[in-house]
């Protein structure tokens, strides 16, 4: 049952920094999107972000969770940049 509990646990890590990266680059680049919408884009652009880092061999600006969220921020704002470059700036 620890198995278990550590993948919830996990899973749950990565719903809030999704959240918080989302949120804070939707205030950023902006977004038409719902808060469902910006934490998809978090956890995407947290992918995006730790792939570009880590082809750049760039380390995490701070340790830990504070250095996650970072990286999946940088992630999301590319990630929302591209999206308005293809389909246009949302109205807001």
């Amino acid at each position: 049952m620890p198995g278990a509990l550590a993948w919830i646990m996990d899973l749950i890590t990565w719903l809030i920094v999704g959240l918080i990266a989302g949120v804070l680059a939707s205030l950023l680049v902006g977004s038409g999107g719902s808060i469902l919408i910006d934490m998809v884009v978090g956890v995407v652009g947290a992918f995006i972000g730790g792939w570009l880092f880590n082809a750049a061999g760039w380390r995490a600006p701070f340790a830990g969770l504070a250095g996650t969220i970072a990286i999946a921020f940088v992630g999301s704002v590319i990630l929302l940049v591209v999206l308005h470059l293809i389909r246009g700036r949302p109205e807001l």
